[in-house]
Formats: structure tokens, C-alpha cells, sequence
């Protein structure tokens, strides 16, 4: 599928007033043009799939695999999975110093530039190894320092990132591409995943110098990617804070009838002035005023604590319990990856003709019940060859459905105005909420009393269900 095409195909049905946005990379009055956007989202889906490839060399699959190899404890592959979500906690401060920044893609190219050239650090390390410079050991503690702080470089610029594709994107097509958007990532997974693993295990000198190349070539497609921003609508936060308090303080005026035409023309003008010169001023009253996000974060902090209880485990119930080889494991993730490829775009669709709070809720139900599809799955050759395929398939439909519109209505529910701010405050909690709750996963886990990892995916289910509670309470904005 011509993934640009698809794009293209999508704006040509709006009109250009549609989708002309209000544009801050020069000035608060200035607007987007329809050519400007539509070169704007291919830039940013062809750095998707560049992003994609610099993703499966520096986490997932290939660098547990390579951790292995390394003899690494099972400590290290805990501390490997929270670290992502423990750095989400220093994503307000991102937000705040991108706020102060002047430009989105400079902001972008400072910390995801360097996150991502920190890895050229560990393929020298791997060098290391082969001429016997460090050990394995001293490799390990090398590749988690690296990941502590790529991943620490990455959440400064997470909340930023964000902000600017929600500016950049129309609303009446943020359904559909960012469907588009994932599905030409997770077509990019299911094709390349397989063939880095080959690779891996066939390189002549040995898995872990393979690794090596992998990771060499997946940090040149990151740098790669990340020039494409580029070609994306610059965005200026300051002067998008103040367009924010100027279009607040014009739809004020509209809707005040009581006065003179003349004292309110004065008194509209000298606020417009105001905004202009007085520096955006701290979002926390405004924050804990905004009832409906407060909500969305007891919603989000909820399910990321309830999803967490389990999913790092399901990996782990099939190759220990079930003891099934890691092909059956990794065929079993590239159909969950095609499932993913093909329901994204019809998800998106959906979205943008009935909104996304219904998806979340309807297939919410169903991913909370999925754990307990868990409970009777055996090592037998039925299970094996259909029902864990099966099971597989199904969460890659579904979660292709919650990951797109949870952000989807994030990007609804934040106002424009410190808009960085809120999406590292939702990621923080989210994170914090999510290391929580593989730590007491994996407590649970330790306690045979407590049904072990069975008794786990039960409790999941359970929590799953009551995470969605605070999720009814939420509303959605309407779509323009």
C-alpha cells in the first residue's frame, strides 16, 4: 500500500479552509497552507518508518536477545522493561523547557539527536568486546546506562514532539493518519524484525557482533529520520502560547453583549496587546481548573497500572511455563504485528465518524477480558498452532484501536495553550503508573500462593475493567 498516497488521497477531500490552521512558526496570525500540510504529513510518516527501524535495533526482541547473549540476570531484563516508563516522570520538565525554546524542530534535533547517537557508544563497546578491551559484564552495565539515558534524552522531547504534530495535523484527519501513520510502522516491524534476526543469528563472527551491525544500521535510519522533520511546518511554543491567549480573549469579547461597541473594541484591543507581550504563564491553576483532563489522568494512570500487571508477562508464561521455543514466540508477534498493520487504518476511519471515547470503552471491555483467554491455554499442539495465534491476532486488532485513539483524545482533550505541558503530565503519570505496576506484577508472580502467573492474568482482567470507570466520565470534544 502506497501509504503517501493514502495521505494525499485524504487531504484532496477537504477544502483548503479546512484544514488551513493557524500556523506559529512565524507569527500568531500567519496559517499553513494545504500544500504545506500535506508535505508535512508525508515527512512525518516517512519518519515514522525510519523511526521504526531505529526502534527494533535499540529495544524489543533483538536487544533482550543480545542481553542474553551477554548472560545477563533477570534483574537486568526488569530493569530493562521500567526504565522507558520510570523516564515518562521527566517529561514535564521537557515540557516546560521546550515551551521556553523558540523553535519545535530545534528542540526535536538537541534531545532526540543525541538520544539516539548515544547508541553509537554501545556498537564501540561491542567493538570492545570482540578486541577484549571489557568484558561482558562491564557491556551490560554499559547497554542500561544507555538506555537509561537515550530513553531520559527522548521524554524531554516526547511531550514536544507531540505538541507540534497535534498543530500540524487537521482534527477532522487525525483519525485517519495516524493510522496511516502506524500501520507504515508496524509494516515496517513485521518486514524488517525477521530479517535483523536473521542477520543476528547467522553473522559469521557471532549474535552479538551481528547485533552490532543491526544497531549501526538502525542508528543511520534514526539520524536519517529525524531529518525529515525538516520538511515538517516549523512551530514556534512561544508564539503558539500567545495565539492561544488571544483567541481566548477573542472569543470573550464575542460573546460578551453587554457594553458599548467602542469601550469593548478598546478594551479587546488592550488585552490582544497584553497577550502579546506578557510571557505564557504557568499551566498548573489551569490544569487542576480543567476537570475533563483531571479525569482523562485518573483514567490513564489506572489502565497503564492494570495493563502492566501482566503484559510484561505473557512473553514470559509462554517460553518458561508452556517452554515453547523463541520462533514459535517470534512468529506468534509478527501476526500480532499484522493484525495491527491491517486494523489501524480502519480504527482510524472510525474514529474520525464516531469519535474515539466509544472505541475506548467497546474495545476496552474486550482487551480487559483477554487475560482471562489466557487461564486455559496449554502446551498441546491445538493451543500451539491455533488458539495462541488466534490470541495474538486479537490483541493486535485491539490494541492497534486503544493506542490510537487514546492518543487521538489526548490530542482532543489538551488545550492549545502549554499544550507540550499536559502530554508530558498524562506520560508522566502514565509511566509511573506503569513501573508500578510491573513491580507488583512481578511480586505477584514470585508468590505461588497467589496463583502464580494464572492468578496474575485474573487480577489484570479485573483491573483492566475498572480502569475503564473513570474513562465514562471523560468527554470527548467535538469533532470541527
Amino acid at each position: 500500500m502506497d501509504f503517501v498516497q493514502v495521505e494525499t488521497t485524504a487531504l484532496r477531500t477537504l477544502e483548503i479552509s479546512e484544514i488551513a490552521l493557524p500556523s506559529t512558526a512565524l507569527s500568531p496570525t500567519s496559517r499553513i497552507s494545504k500544500d504545506a500540510i500535506r508535505t508535512s504529513l508525508k515527512a512525518s510518516t516517512t519518519d515514522s518508518v525510519l523511526a521504526a527501524v531505529y526502534s527494533l535495533g535499540t529495544g524489543g526482541i533483538l536487544l533482550s536477545n543480545f542481553l542474553l547473549e551477554l548472560g545477563a540476570s533477570p534483574v537486568v531484563f526488569g530493569m530493562l522493561c521500567s526504565i522507558p516508563m520510570l523516564v515518562n516522570l521527566i517529561q514535564p520538565l521537557g515540557a516546560y523547557l521546550s515551551e521556553r525554546s523558540t523553535s519545535r524542530f530545534q528542540y526535536s534535533l538537541r534531545t532526540h539527536g543525541i538520544g539516539r547517537l548515544l547508541w553509537l557508544v554501545l556498537v564501540i563497546g561491542i567493538v570492545g568486546v570482540s578486541l577484549g578491551v571489557i568484558n561482558t559484564h562491564e557491556l551490560v552495565i554499559l547497554t542500561l546506562l544507555i538506555v537509561l539515558f537515550s530513553n531520559l534524552l527522548g521524554g524531554l522531547g516526547a511531550a514536544s514532539w507531540l505538541s507540534w504534530v497535534a498543530m500540524i495535523v487537521p482534527r477532522q484527519l487525525r483519525g485517519r493518519y495516524f493510522g496511516i501513520r502506524n500501520s507504515a510502522a508496524s509494516l515496517t516491524n513485521l518486514v524488517c524484525v525477521p530479517m535483523a534476526g536473521l542477520v543476528v543469528s547467522h553473522w559469521d563472527s557471532g549474535s552479538i557482533q551481528g547485533y552490532g551491525v543491526v544497531l549501526l544500521v538502525s542508528i543511520v535510519f534514526g539520524i536519517v529520520g529525524l531529518g525529515c522533520q525538516y520538511f515538517q511546518v516549523d512551530m514556534n511554543p512561544r508564539s503558539q502560547n500567545t495565539l492561544s491567549q488571544t483567541n481566548e480573549i477573542q472569543q470573550e469579547a464575542r460573546e460578551q453583549e453587554a457594553g458599548s461597541k467602542g469601550d469593548r473594541t478598546e478594551r479587546d484591543s488592550t488585552l490582544r496587546l497584553n497577550s502579546v507581550t506578557t510571557p505564557p504563564v504557568a499551566p498548573a491553576s489551569s490544569i487542576w481548573k480543567n476537570s475533563n483532563f483531571l479525569r482523562f489522568l485518573l483514567y490513564c494512570s489506572f489502565w497503564a497500572l492494570a495493563v502492566n500487571l501482566s503484559s510484561p508477562f505473557f512473553n514470559l508464561y509462554m517460553l518458561d511455563t508452556l517452554d515453547l521455543d523463541v520462533s514459535y514466540v517470534t512468529i506468534y508477534n509478527s501476526l500480532q504485528a499484522a493484525a495491527t498493520l491491517l486494523m489501524l487504518i480502519v480504527w482510524g476511519k472510525l474514529a474520525d465518524k464516531i469519535g474515539n471515547r466509544p472505541i475506548l470503552i467497546c474495545i476496552g471491555i474486550l482487551v480487559a477480558a483477554t487475560p482471562l483467554l489466557w487461564l486455559g491455554i496449554g502446551a498441546d499442539h491445538l493451543d500451539i498452532w491455533l488458539w495462541l495465534p488466534l490470541l495474538h491476532i486479537l490483541a493486535g486488532g485491539t490494541w492497534a484501536a486503544i493506542d490510537l485513539c487514546n492518543n487521538n483524545i489526548q490530542l482532543a482533550i489538551a488545550p492549545t495553550k502549554n499544550q507540550s505541558i499536559y502530554f508530558a503530565i498524562a506520560a508522566a503519570v502514565a509511566g509511573a503508573s506503569g513501573a508500578l505496576g510491573t513491580t507488583i506484577g512481578s511480586f505477584i508472580v514470585q508468590f505461588a500462593q497467589f496463583g502464580g502467573l494464572l492468578g496474575l492474568f485474573a487480577l489484570s482482567s479485573l483491573f483492566r475493567l475498572t480502569a475503564l470507570v473513570p474513562l465514562l466520565f471523560v468527554k470527548e470534544p467535538e469533532r470541527a
